[in-house]
């Protein structure tokens, strides 16, 4: 893959479309592509408000978001209707976005990934939410974990309002570890609060299956490399800073010890050596490994192939609880002169959608608005109840312009360290690439910020 993008060498002196379509592309993931609009026509009409809701939810989640959209318009069918529209995920969608605030065609209502608002934020696209109306919803800081709710802050200004969590996890099979003699009375894994542990329990796995003990798919998959290296590496209590105009801040120790962990788990037998993602999807669903790396997304997957699993955090074997995590949130994409009426209503409709996510919850996804996960009926939800934890020890990426999901970052990270995970290349060397690319992003300004 190639490190330089022209777009990139060129000094910005003010936000315009131009400036999106050429600077602005390659912050959100490169070339600016097609994308093909989907999402239900507005059928309301007369007096009610029409809303429009961009987002990149698609499949099970796509269904889910609809359920919930159709659930707040019947609640408030005398006020507003939202309409949704349906955007490529990555690159097409951000574009898109961005560009729609920056020319006067912004949507009432946006989803964004967390980790993307430090792109968006500063450069003046995306509007503030005002924490009095928010309240007058029942919708304040209170009802959320502090981690994820600090995460829309900046400057002292809300900027999202997250409706979930989704962390890197691991699933297991239950009846392979029973079979292993591994389940406690509560039909639980035992603790594993180091890699040797861990790596016994997985080798147990494996004795089961004669295949694998751990699936766990990265081959050309940056944001898995990453979900898994930046769990481990949190988890021992390193952090990773990136300030523009300044080299980055990391732990190299920590660094090389989560990395040489992973390659003795891609040893041919704990994991396959040169596993890509669907392969790991495939292979746990059809029984051959006892353990899956893997996001919550993937819940309904298993529930629908009505496999044997049950799910946890991933164990804790560097001392701090940690987990991998980027949620979906709600933004308020710039507007010139924003209708209030329209504003107003915008509110109500994300509080409705917050109330009623216990439905999110079914899709795997972790709740972030609180009294969801505090109630009766997601206290039910098996295994959404045995990985909620996670929520509260959520890691997001380091923030910067140029990080996130769906944007270069985690391609930076694949450049320099899939030969270290491939044991092709020392763990430090790998770091030390990775580190020589981010420094590069660093003495670049934020393309969508105005000089």
């Amino acid at each position: 893959m190639k490190h330089t993008n022209s777009a990139f060498e060129k000094s910005t002196t003010g936000l315009s479309r131009r400036t999106v379509l050429t600077g602005g592309a390659a912050l959100l993931g490169g070339v600016l592509l097609p994308s093909t609009l989907s999402g239900c026509s507005a059928i309301a009409a007369g007096a009610v408000e029409q809303l429009k809701f961009w987002h990149l939810l698609s499949g099970g989640d796509g269904i889910k978001m609809n359920a919930l959209v159709q659930q707040a318009n019947d609640e408030f069918s005398d006020e507003f209707h939202a309409t949704q529209t349906v955007l490529t995920w990555g690159t097409p969608y951000y574009t898109k976005l961005a560009m729609a605030s920056v020319g006067g065609r912004a949507p009432e209502l946006a989803v964004m990934h967390a980790t993307r608002v430090a792109g968006y934020a500063p450069g003046g696209l995306l509007d503030e939410w005002d924490l009095d109306i928010l309240a007058e919803e029942g919708v304040t800081e209170e009802t959320f974990l502090p981690r994820v709710w600090e995460k829309g802050v900046m400057d002292g200004k809300l900027y999202s309002i997250a409706l979930d969590t989704h962390p890197f996890i691991m699933m297991f099979n239950t009846e392979h570890a029973e079979a292993a003699g591994l389940l406690d009375g509560s039909g639980r894994l035992p603790a594993m609060s180091s890699p040797d542990e861990f790596l016994e329990v997985a080798r147990a796995m494996q004795g089961v299956t004669g295949v694998h003990g751990l699936s766990y798919g990265f081959l050309n998959d940056g944001a898995q490399m990453w979900r898994l290296f930046y769990t481990l590496y949190a988890q021992h209590g390193a952090e990773m800073k990136l300030e523009v105009g300044s080299e980055v801040e990391y732990d190299m120790d920590a660094a090389v010890d989560s990395l040489t962990f992973i390659q003795q788990l891609l040893d041919g037998t704990i994991a396959a050596q040169t596993g890509d993602y669907g392969t790991a999807v495939s292979e746990f669903v059809s029984g051959d490994s006892g353990l899956f790396f893997t996001g919550v997304w993937e819940l309904p997957t298993m529930v629908n192939a009505e496999l044997p699993v049950d799910a946890q955090v991933i164990p804790t074997m560097y001392g701090t609880p940690a987990t991998y995590a980027d949620s979906h949130a709600f933004v308020l994409p710039h507007q010139n002169n924003p209708d209030e009426a329209k504003r107003r209503d915008t509110y109500r409709f994300v509080a409705s959608i917050l109330k009623n996510s216990i439905s999110w919850a079914e899709a795997g996804h972790i709740p972030a608005y609180q009294p969801i996960v505090e109630s009766p009926a997601y206290g039910e939800l098996v295994p959404q109840i045995h990985y909620a934890e996670a929520a509260q020890q959520v890691v997001f990426d380091p923030a910067a312009w140029f990080s996130g999901s769906g944007s270069d970052f985690q391609a930076y990270f694949a450049e320099n360290v899939q030969n270290v995970f491939l044991g092709r290349e020392d763990p430090q060397k790998g770091m030390e690439g990775f580190a020589r690319r981010l420094n590069i992003m660093l003495n670049r300004p934020n393309p969508l910020e105005s000089a």
